[in-house]
């Protein structure tokens, strides 16, 4: 799952529901492994499948006219459990982006932290994201880590988005927390010989 960031052009999966939680994003019954691997199969599984494990026809996971890997999501992304399964889920689909005008906090740093970068935008800038999908879903958007930038390039917009500088280093070099503190093992065995 550790890929370097730069810039992501692609379509998109549009899911225009509010206050989407944990629980829908991985369901308790999955949180059993311990592994990463295999958790995007049963991303929104109860949304996705029906009780006999059919794919529901009209759910957008399903829907082929949709695709690429950038999830727009509604307002009050990821509320509920602070379960780092729902980013295992997202980032084991193959989603690189999730843009929504409000992410709960604890699963923003989980999906920092699994790769998968969480760019909050207005409220009037998402709506239009979900309109442009909904009229043509070869609808391209651009993610400019560098820049923090994302545009919507049927209509030209593009709004700013906040990240920590440190977890943006992390994003752009493909390092976690651990590869961050080897990097730099050097620098802080340097900085203990001096302050001891």
């Amino acid at each position: 799952m550790k890929q370097k960031f730069d810039i992501i052009t692609s379509t998109c999966v549009p899911l225009p529901l509010e206050n989407i939680d944990t629980d829908q994003i991985i369901p308790a019954r999955f949180l059993k492994a311990t592994d990463k691997e295999g958790f995007g199969d049963n991303l929104f599984r109860d949304w996705r499948y029906d009780n006999d494990g059919q794919p529901v026809k009209d759910f957008v996971l399903n829907n082929p006219t949709y695709g690429g890997c950038i999830l727009v999501a509604g307002r009050n992304f990821g509320s509920g459990s602070s379960r780092e399964h729902a980013a295992w889920a997202i980032a084991g689909y193959g989603f690189r982006v999730v843009i929504s005008s409000f992410f709960a906090d604890i699963h923003k740093q989980n999906e920092l932290n699994n790769f998968v970068l969480p760019v909050v935008v207005s409220d009037e800038f998402l709506a239009e994201l979900f309109r442009c999908i909904q009229a043509d879903p070869k609808t391209l958007v651009e993610v400019d880590l560098p820049r923090q930038t994302v545009t919507n390039q049927a209509t030209g917009r593009q709004e700013h988005f906040d990240i920590n500088g440190y977890k943006k280093h992390c994003l752009m070099n493909g390092l976690d927390d651990i590869d961050f503190l080897v990097a730099n093992q050097a620098k802080t065995e340097e900085w203990e010989h001096r302050n001891k």
